[in-house]
């Protein structure tokens, strides 16, 4: 494995798999337990599965998907998405699922954090806080980046470390699916702020960007489009990176 986690980040929307730009306009990858064969395949240390709808739908976690996920998964993997209940969570877990993201529920209700982690650990919890500038300043969005909580993702970071959780994965809006590089600044001052391990999210375009964003901070990558599209017309392919190309960027 490598030193610095490098892991894709894929959407689900009504059980499909998408990507975003800005979070907005969601685009049709193909089937999601297709790109986990091809990730197993090429030996991906670590997948997240973000569900863009279940929150904003007001709709429960789509287990059935989850579970096939997890049946051909050969690697550990996040969920996130819908999640309001500590049911939920237990659901989730028992489908073989080692960490669960939560974003809209835990600014809504922040102990429920606290509550996840003494039940579960915190290092199967990760806060994911997902930031958009507004007027000059950075802000904390839920919903699928639909809703401004006014929070400060700086604050919030501090926050959800002292109320237990064990990772943040921490996405610029305004850079998602633009493959424009991460915010650097963004990572760095909320790396700065907290401990617990940041996952850089957001951005990325070229496998430089992962330096970037380490040297920004940031303990581990994640990235979308640049691991499902290929060429200036984003053809659609499902890649990963040779491990020698990544050791040579990252160690």
């Amino acid at each position: 494995m490598l030193k610095t986690r490098v892991m894709p980040c894929l959407l689900l929307k009504e059980s499909k798999l998408v990507k975003t730009v800005k979070f907005d306009k969601p685009d049709y990858i193909g089937d999601p337990i297709n790109a986990v064969m091809i990730y197993n395949e090429k030996e991906v240390d670590e997948l997240i599965f973000l569900d863009i709808t279940a929150t904003v739908s007001n709709k429960e976690p789509a287990f059935k998907i989850i579970s096939e996920i997890a049946t051909e998964c050969f690697m550990p993997f996040t969920y996130g998405g819908g999640i309001n209940s500590i049911d939920d969570m237990t659901r989730i877990f028992s489908l073989g699922v080692e960490k669960i993201a939560i974003n809209s529920y835990a600014v809504k209700e922040s102990s429920f954090i606290t509550k996840a982690a003494e039940l579960f650990g915190s290092q199967s919890i990760v806060s994911s806080i997902d930031v958009k500038r507004v007027g000059g300043s950075y802000k904390v969005f839920t919903h699928s980046g639909k809703k401004n909580s006014g929070l400060d993702p700086v604050e919030w970071a501090r926050t959800v470390e002292r109320l237990g959780a064990g990772e943040i994965l921490l996405t610029s809006i305004d850079r998602d699916g633009t493959m424009e590089g991460y915010d650097t600044e963004l990572i760095r001052k909320v790396s700065e702020a907290v401990s617990v391990p940041i996952i850089a999210c957001g951005g990325a375009g070229k496998i430089e960007d992962f330096a970037k964003a380490v040297t920004a901070g940031a303990s581990a990558v994640a990235a979308g489009s640049l691991l499902v599209y290929h060429g200036p017309a984003k053809g659609v392919l499902i890649n990963f990176p040779s491990r020698k190309s990544l050791e040579e960027i990252l160690e």
